[in-house]
Parts: structure tokens; sequence; C-alpha cells
């Protein structure tokens, strides 16, 4: 997230300045509100000391994290909001009444089919006897290879994925592409650190592996996990590491099918591949190279009964959360409990809400937008991305560090992004999937199953540039470098992020900065390889290459020294593309927002100038409260830095900020102007 516009316009007066749209309300007799949330502030706080205490410490000091959550902050405020939203759209679709096979009917019955717990412990386990059964009858390692593209289809656990995506080089064409995969932990460090509490964590897997085995009546579960975590052990040392599969080039190693035998010699790929209905391609993206060579020897070596049992563990993790209340709860107490430290398990309506939102989220969208998202919220995000393309496409011009050839390149991208904001303009397809009032694990089946040849039916025809990659109820957003777009769902768009009732300053802090952020992902250590036509193409020249990649490595350094615990520093390179984003995002936002003004001094508001207001509205989209084992978790498997890193990291590296705010040598966010990072 912060895990896409109408043409560029570009609107001169004398002397080149570059004029915005405003983005506030044109009726004057109606006085914007500020849109600070004073009653979140610390104002006993130095704002150069810790601007996010500053901002929202109040706030984290009366506010207990809630028991059934591992955080709590604006994000999931607006989640909980989302849900009651989609509940009420869903309860008032099942008392329709809808005609088997309509939407209402469908959305209705999922639901009722997860919030029917009697029916589930009823039928105890046998939803999943059928795969057991086919996993026992596994008697070669050809039956493995057709097992594995089975489990592929079905979304259950195995060593590696293969899936439909956009081709790198070819952006209108679909590939297959592998993902290395096959860890029931977050991680491949989670079974290779060799700290004490990473100790605790494995044991206490293993332990969870085997009640899960028990409750699946699989004979001699404490043995069987013993080998499970040998066996993912493996996987996990063969995986490559996570920073490095941020580097694209690397990962686009294109073969043709027939030659994957040279990876993996010993494995039967025509029948993996016919199983998992892929027979008839001719060419593969293998993304990790390494690893599927490693996966040859460890498939090969480990017995057919240990991968047995391993399966079997497979399809009691994925199918947890839809089987007994028993399967239910030990799979919370553990990836609940242990690894995030959530006190217990969410309301089972909001459960059921987020597993229909999941797997019907455009029929759910459809009707959130028609009740939770006015037209002129459109409008007014529509002028905010436009605003903040030109303020990019400005700063980029300025750039001392850039040369003209790459700037023109840089700038042929902005003309291209292509915004989405609210939902898409045409609804997805749901009238193939059946779905059965008593059958949760049933409907969870053909939900992947569907979106399985969904994605498959995609071969062979032209990338469909007006799909989404979110339901507009979702409270997110996402930039796709392939298809050059900045997303953003209706329901991201409301306060603190974006608020229709309040002057354009903090919503330049907080949307704004979010839409810079998105844009940013285009110029990030990824988005950077890909051309404004989505092509994966290097369009630097070596100088400038190496300039951004000085710039980026001073960025790694500072967040490598920001410490989560004193036993616990930022991944600095793995979360270098979203702190670039959120640098460029907030520089860009200010930036745009003194261009809205057009030469006028800004307006003061509750005692805060515009410029301060930008600061303060970033300060607020960040506000959270982070459970130890949840901020732990974050780090070593998210490439989003913590929020208070994201707040007091980004802003101490703008120059604006020190003028806003007096910020001076002492502070603690101080930083000498020749160690500030400027990137975009």
């Amino acid at each position: 997230m912060i895990k896409y516009h109408h043409g560029l316009q570009a609107c001169l007066l004398a002397a080149s300045v570059l004029v915005l749209h405003s983005c506030g309300k044109s009726d004057a007799s109606q006085p914007m509100q500020s849109g600070i949330l004073k009653q979140n502030m610390d104002t006993l706080v130095k704002p150069g000391d810790n601007f996010d205490a500053y901002v929202n410490g109040a706030w984290l000091k009366k506010t207990a994290i809630p028991a059934d959550k591992s955080s709590y902050g604006a994000a999931d405020i607006l989640y909980d909001q989302s849900q009651e939203d989609v509940r009420a759209i869903i309860e008032a679709a099942a008392k329709s009444g809808g005609a088997e096979g309509s939407n209402e009917q469908k959305i209705g019955d999922f639901y009722a089919s997860y919030m029917d717990q009697k029916t589930r412990d009823a039928k105890g386990i046998s939803p999943i006897q059928p795969e057991f059964k086919a996993i026992d009858a596994i008697a070669s390692y050809t039956d493995l290879a057709k097992f594995f593209g089975n489990a592929n289809r079905d979304g259950n656990l195995y060593p590696f994925n293969l899936s439909v995506q956009q081709d790198f080089k070819k952006p209108t064409e679909h590939v297959l592409m592998t993902w290395q995969s096959g860890l029931g932990l977050p991680e491949r460090e989670y079974y290779l650190l060799t700290d004490d509490k990473s100790k605790a964590i494995r044991d206490k897997y293993r332990t969870h592996v085997q009640n899960m085995l028990t409750l699946g009546q699989v004979a001699d579960p404490a043995g069987c996990a013993t080998k499970i975590l040998a066996l993912e052990t493996q996987i996990a040392q063969a995986h490559m590491k996570k920073e490095d599969t941020r580097n694209t080039a690397a990962l686009y190693n294109v073969y043709a099918t027939a030659d994957l035998k040279k990876l993996m010699p010993d494995f039967d790929w025509n029948t993996y591949l016919t199983a998992a209905g892929m027979q008839n391609e001719k060419r593969i993206v293998v993304s990790q190279v390494d690893f599927i060579k490693s996966l040859n020897s460890i498939i090969k070596n480990t017995p057919l009964d240990v991968w047995k049992v391993y399966l079997k563990w497979g399809v009691l993790h994925g199918g947890a959360k839809s089987l007994t209340a028993a399967i239910d709860q030990e799979n919370f107490s553990f990836y609940g409990k242990t690894l995030y430290g959530i006190e217990k398990q969410r309301e089972q309506w909001r459960r059921a809400v987020e597993t229909v939102n999941g797997n019907l989220g455009e029929i759910v969208g459809k009707e959130y937008v028609a009740k939770h998202f006015p037209p002129e919220a459109k409008e007014r995000m529509v002028k905010l991305v436009d605003n903040l393309l030109k303020a990019y496409a400005e700063s980029i011009k300025t750039l001392d560090w850039m040369s003209p050839e790459t700037k023109k390149q840089a700038l042929e991208k902005i003309k291209k992004f292509n915004p989405k904001i609210g939902y898409p303009d045409k609804w997805r397809d749901y009238s193939a999937l059946k779905i059965a009032k008593n059958d949760l694990y049933g409907n969870m089946q053909r939900a992947t199953q569907f979106e399985y040849q969904r994605q498959l039916d995609k071969l062979g025809k032209p990338v469909d540039k007006d799909e989404w990659g979110m339901s507009p109820q979702t409270v997110n957003a996402y930039y796709n470098p392939s298809l050059n777009e900045i997303v953003f769902p209706a329901a991201i768009l409301q306060p603190p992020y974006f608020n229709l009732a309040a002057d354009d300053a903090v919503n330049y802090g907080g949307i704004g900065a979010v839409i810079g952020h998105e844009i940013g992902h285009g110029f990030d250590d990824q988005g950077a390889n890909f051309d404004g036509d989505g092509v994966m193409r290097d369009w630097w020249t070596a100088s400038d290459k190496q300039a951004f990649q000085q710039r980026t490595a001073a960025l790694v350094d500072q967040y490598n020294n920001i410490k989560v615990f004193p036993d616990l520093n930022v991944n600095g390179q793995f979360t270098l593309g979203e702190n670039i984003g959120d640098l460029g995002g907030l520089s860009i936002a200010i930036k745009a927002y003194k261009m809205s003004l057009g030469g006028k001094p800004s307006p003061k508001l509750d005692g805060f100038t515009g410029e301060q207001r930008v600061f303060l509205g970033w300060g607020q989209v960040w506000l959270s409260k982070d459970r130890e084992e949840s901020l732990r978790s974050q780090v070593a498997s998210d490439p989003h830095s913590p929020a208070n890193a994201r707040v007091n990291g980004t802003i101490r590296n703008i120059p604006e900020f020190y003028e806003a705010f007096g910020v001076k040598p002492g502070d603690s966010l101080y930083i000498a102007p020749e160690k500030r990072v400027k990137i975009w």
C-alpha cells in the first residue's frame, strides 16, 4: 500500500509557472475544515523530536489495541467501517431471497455457509477426505507431480506456484510464471535464524502442525510434524532471499516448457502441467531459477511418505478456516496469537464478510459504490491525481542529477500513467460460479477453482487494461508497473486519507501523498525498470542509474539505523521501494500543494499554516499502534516500514518540514542538509 488519469493537462502562465486545479469546494460561503484531528495530538512533544508522537501521541496513549487485532490505526478504523457497510449489503441480499444463481443468492448463501458453524462441525473432516484419499493413493513421483498440479489448481500448499501473469517484456500478453512457495511460516528467515525467539516460534510451529494433524486424524502426528518442519526447512534454505526478489531483471528467466527438464530433470513436468491445466503453453518465466534447481534433489530425495504427510498438512492448513471450530481455533492460536499476539478471534460475522469480499468482491463492490461513494469524491480525486502528476513532471524537469535523455523518458512515463479511481468501469461476471448455502468448504474450493480458471482463460488473449486487482471496498491502493496504472479503491477515499469537507492542505498530506507514493512506485527500485508502456527495459543512462543508486543507498542506510526494538532494526533494503514511494509521495505532495496556491499565501486554519497541515495530514494517515509480535513479523516479512518509521523517516528528508516546524540542529529528527536524501 501505501501493496490509477485523465490526460496530463499542462496549464502554463507567464514565466512557465505551473498552475494546478484547486481541489476544494467552489462555494466560498461554506468554509472548509482544517481536517486536523487535534484531539489526537500531543503538543508537549516537539515536532522535530518525534513527529509521529506529536501528531498522534494523545491517541496512542489512550487507545488500547482491540483484543481481536494485531495492530490498530487509521486503516483499521476504515476497514472496520467498510466491513459494517458490506455486512449490511450482504444481509440485505440474503433477505431478498434472490433466485438460484443470482448475485444476491451467491453472496447471501456464501455468507450463510460461513456463519453456519453447526453444519461445519457436524461434517467434521469429511470435506477434505477426497483430497486425503488422493494423497494416500500417491504411489510414485509421477503421482506426486500430478498432485502438485492439482494443488496448484486448488490453492493448496506445495513447494512452488505456477500462475498467469503479464509478461514483463511484452505487457500486452500473458505468460506462465513460477514462484517459490511451500512454507507454513511467513518467510525463510523464520526457519533459519538461530536466536531464541526464532527457535521458540519454530517449536510452537511444530506443536501447531502436530495439533492440526491430530485434528485431521493423521497417524503419528508428533513424528509427522517433525518431518514436515525438516522438509520445510530444506525448502526455505533453497528460497531466494526476500531482498533479492526485488530485482525484477533477475526474476525474468524465460524457458520453453520443454526445457524445464534441464532445471528439474527428475520431476515429471508433463504430468504436472497437464494436471494444472497448462499443458498447451510453450513459454514459461522461471522467477527463481536456483530455487527450482534445488527442488530437484529435495523432491527426489524426500520419501513419498514424508511428502504425503506434508501434503495432508497443506490441505488442513489451507482449509482450516472452512472446517470445524476446533480446527479453526487451532489455526488462530498459532497464526493469530503466536505470530501476531492477537488475543481473540474476530467476531464470526467479520470473518464471514472478509471471506465473501475475498471471493465475490466485485458483486459486493458494485453495491458498495452505489451506497457509499459520492460522485463528487471521484471528481475531486481526479483533480488531485492530475495535480500530483503535474507536480511530479515539474520536479523531474528540475532534477540536477538526471540527464536530459533520461528525463525525457521519465516525463514520457508520467504522461502515460493511467489512474483508476473508486471502482471499475465494468464488473466481473460470476455466473459460472456455484455457491451452496450449507457447504462452506465446497464454496471455497469452487471459488478458488473459478478464479484459477478465469486466470487460465487469459492465456492467448491480450491483457485487459480495464481489470482491477482490488475491489472498491478495499482500504488500500496500488501501482502496477506492467500497466503503468495507479489504483485507488473507493473505501480508502475517506478521512483521514481523504476528507471532502476539508481544506486542500490536509488532503495533499493524506491521499495526495498516497497518490504520490503510488506514482513514486513507478520510479522506485523496481518500477524504474519499466517504461511508460509497462515494458521492462533499461531506459536510464549508466551515469543516471549510478546517481539513482547512490541516493537509494543513502536511504537504505537511514532506514537500517531505525530501531523497532533494541534487538531489531528496519531492513532498509527490503523496504526500499516503499520508502522511495513515501519520500517521493510526500515531497511531491507538498510541492503540488504550494503550486495549487498560485503564489498566494496558504490560509491558516486551527492555528496551522497550510504547509504544516500537509505534514500533519501525512502523520494522521499513519496513526497506528502495534503489538510486539506483529511488529516483529512485519519487519521479517512486510516490505513496508513500520508506521512510526514511515512518518519520521520520510519527513526528516524534506526541507519544507524544517521550515514549517522550525526544526533545528539538536532535534532528534534533524539531518544536516547535505545528508538529506532527495530522489524525486
